[in-house]
């Protein structure tokens, strides 16, 4: 197979002489010289400079982002009988947490414009078995968290956020992953930040949580070989937790690099006939994806790659449309249908360059002229 001459990604390592590949190579051999593998000195070092970067008190390091999400909940005491209001548009894995959780996954229809889940039809969904509200900063776009919280509040629910795409965005100026109980990140590899493997973290204001997530984390162990609780073992381990330290200082670099390239797609593709651009809602959104919306989305991709440039769909099914989740009865949600037919991903990663965009927008703007 040919490589596309505009890859939508690539995480192939640096060139040795690169400064960032060279941090990762002695992060890595910091750990193989210590001998020391997991819950050492790097997953605690990690956390408290995770925290701080994102604002929080506490981060706890887990296996996966899905991990976070069931273990905020089993921390919460959320699980049989409850439910657990969420997304229809995001990775399947949002909803297969709440699972994990034992709770049932309950899904309230997006805000078109903002393509995360609407308030309005939240309240709608509420019932006296829900729990908690679970929305998702889906590709690196906050959700409407002021509306979120005064929802919660005003029926007594635990506010969860998804930030597993969303590494330092902020709502209104304010840290996703703070303004609800906590916040779940995920560090698999393509993630704005991202390990060399799985990974995930917790961020908390709230000490309990956090004292608890870390037993949850560890097989319920308040002390070595004392079980106090039904735990699970989701540990990150020190390699990634090395790996993640040495990435963590050129974040807020790689999120401005992410917001021209942005910017630039948003200028380039403005006026004229071209693909929907969704809005951009918050100042915070940290563009883990860059995706626009399309009418004969198959054509398009076959069109892009012909000239070489790589796209992706993120996501192509509902997640109540998913046979894993037929059982817990979903609801129909028809504007998340709606845009997983149109949603279309275009290449945005911190080494794009400037003439990449501009040669992306001139194939867009190509197709568009043929189709007229």
């Amino acid at each position: 197979m040919t490589r596309p001459r505009i890859p939508f990604l690539s995480l192939a390592p640096a060139p040795a002489g690169d400064e960032t590949s060279r941090e990762v190579r002695e992060a890595i051999d910091r750990v193989i010289s210590r001998g020391w593998f997991v819950l050492g000195p790097e997953v605690e070092a990690f956390e408290a400079e995770f925290a701080a970067a994102m604002g929080a008190a506490h981060a706890v390091g887990v296996g996966t982002g899905t991990d976070a999400i069931a273990l905020i909940l089993r921390a919460l005491g959320i699980g049989p009988g409850d439910e657990v209001i969420t997304t229809p548009l995001s990775a399947a894995y949002t909803a297969l947490a709440i699972m994990m959780a034992g709770a049932r996954p309950v899904f309230a229809d997006i805000d078109p414009s903002r393509l995360t889940v609407d308030p309005e039809q939240i309240a709608r969904a509420i019932g006296p078995r829900t729990r908690a509200i679970l929305p998702v900063h889906l590709y690196g776009q906050p959700a409407d968290m002021a509306a979120l919280e005064r929802l919660a509040a005003r029926h007594n629910l635990a506010l969860v956020e998804d930030c597993c795409q969303a590494h330092l965005a902020t709502a209104a100026g304010r840290p996703v992953g703070t303004i609800g109980v906590a916040g779940a990140f995920s560090f698999y590899p393509t993630k704005n930040l991202g390990a060399m493997g799985d990974g995930g973290a917790v961020i908390t204001n709230d000490r309990s949580i956090a004292e608890r997530m870390r037993r949850l984390r560890n097989g319920g162990q308040s002390d070595r070989y004392r079980h106090e609780e039904f735990g699970v073992n989701s540990r990150l381990d020190e390699m990634q937790a090395a790996i993640l330290r040495a990435r963590l200082p050129r974040l807020p670099g790689w999120t401005s690099r992410r917001r021209a390239l942005a910017a630039s797609y948003r200028s380039k593709l403005s006026g004229g006939p071209g693909p929907d651009v969704p809005v951009e809602h918050d100042a915070g959104h940290v563009y883990h994806l860059f995706v626009v919306r399309v009418r004969n989305r198959a054509e398009l991709q076959a069109h892009l790659a012909s000239s070489g440039i790589e796209t992706l769909v993120h996501y192509p099914i509902p997640i109540p449309d998913q046979p894993a989740i037929a059982g817990m009865n979903p609801q129909d949600c028809p504007e998340a249908a709606r845009a997983c037919h149109e949603v279309l991903s275009l290449p945005l990663h911190p080494g794009l360059t400037d003439h990449e965009v501009a040669d992306v927008v001139t194939a867009l703007k190509g197709h568009y002229a043929c189709v007229r």
